[in-house]
């Protein structure tokens, strides 16, 4: 079995543009784990090397069950950094989407997975990038653990927002984060309700593929109610009609009250009395003071109009969501070279080479005596012809 540093690797489980993940096995401590490997073709690029170790020091800052661990760090002998996190047993929600669950089941997790995304804000990270794919699961003695992982391209919300670029997936990620603008919390929270969109129904919640189809996509349309389909209460339909608007005041301020607003209503539907590794989130609170404020978007800087909010009345009177408010697969991504290395790193930072074309003497020597054949044997032919 190949080996890297202590670590005995299997199967692959992962891949993405810049990194595999493997099943690994750590026979000191007899554990399963996880271990993402930097791709080799970006490995002697200093910018993309530099982020994926920076991606395992921010993991490591996160000492919560509901964010991912990771353990090791190291090189592989063919000098590629890699890091050891927690296995994932019990998958991803990528893998529930499939195949949704029951509602109850389907909320109660998504709460879980949203607490974890307010244990980054409370550190004031924003993860820029919440998919079913990102979300992971796994077997504890106390139930299921959810874990937020894949902090490649999580930003912090004390840097200078100038240097804010495009990251994410399209179908996931809400409309201010597409233009490059300003950024807080509630980008997240908006991709956390798309997410759970999906669980629910097994599609996102727009017919959005591309950035394109996101800029470009009529806001004036509002979700599709899911609520009667599902048996739910309609707070649900008011919940993502909020949480899925195009203007970030209209959303729930925070992931927590997100959360929520989840657990209360999978309090009333079916599978909602599935256990969780984490029952006790004032408990958590308490261990995780509230960060500073994070930056606000101040006087509606992208000029949303009163025709692009959506929502029932009583939404649109309260001026955004309450907590006490009783279409199709996703594409594969499709970037070239440089926009995934402008998604990782930022706009400019690093540009492809552009290919050259390159041919021998000997190449141009055939091409030239080719052509000077053909000429003579036309001549030959021409004048056999004419006489």
């Amino acid at each position: 079995m190949e080996q890297i540093g202590r670590y005995q690797v299997g199967q692959r489980i992962g891949a993405g543009s810049f990194a595999t993940v493997f099943k690994g096995r750590d026979p000191d401590l007899d554990v399963t784990v996880a271990i993402k490997v930097l791709a080799e073709n970006w490995s002697t690029n200093p910018d993309v090397r530099s982020r994926f170790l920076a991606e395992a020091r921010m993991l490591r800052r996160f000492q919560d069950e509901r964010v991912i661990s990771v353990y090791d760090i190291g090189t592989t002998q063919d000098d590629r950094p890699y890091f050891v996190m927690d296995f994932a047993d019990a998958g991803s929600f990528e893998q529930m989407r499939r195949h949704p669950p029951a509602s109850g089941r389907a909320l109660r997790l998504a709460a879980e997975a949203a607490r974890g995304i307010e244990v980054l804000h409370r550190n004031n990270v924003i993860h820029r990038d919440i998919t079913p794919g990102n979300i992971l699961m796994q077997h504890s003695s106390r139930g299921m653990r959810v874990m937020i992982a894949d902090l490649g391209v999580a930003k912090s919300l004390v840097e200078r927002q100038e240097s804010t670029m495009t990251a994410g997936t399209p179908a996931f990620m809400a409309y201010e984060q597409a233009t490059g603008g300003y950024l807080d919390q509630r980008v997240d929270v908006y991709s956390m309700a798309a997410v759970t969109y999906s669980m629910l129904t097994g599609h996102p919640p727009f017919p959005i593929k591309t950035l394109n189809d996101l800029l470009v996509r009529n806001w004036s349309v509002g979700v599709t109610p899911i609520a009667d389909g599902i048996g739910a209460p309609p707070m649900l339909d008011d919940l993502m009609s909020a949480a899925l608007s195009p203007d970030p005041r209209m959303r729930p301020a925070s992931a927590l009250e997100l959360a929520n607003a989840f657990d209360a209503l999978a309090d009333v539907l079916p599978g909602g009395n599935v256990a969780t590794s984490q029952t006790d989130w004032a408990a958590l609170g308490a261990e995780h003071p509230l960060a500073p404020a994070p930056v606000s978007y101040g006087s509606d800087p992208n000029g949303w109009g009163p025709s692009l909010v959506t929502g029932t009345s009583s939404l649109a009177g309260s001026g955004g969501w309450s907590s006490a408010h009783s279409i199709g697969q996703v594409a594969p991504r499709s970037e070239t070279p440089q926009e995934m290395l402008d998604n990782y790193l930022g706009r400019g930072t690093y540009e492809v080479e552009q290919p050259r074309e390159s041919h021998s003497k000997t190449y141009w020597l055939i091409v030239v005596g080719g052509v000077a054949l053909l000429f003579i044997t036309v001549v030959l032919f021409t004048i056999m012809f004419l006489t």
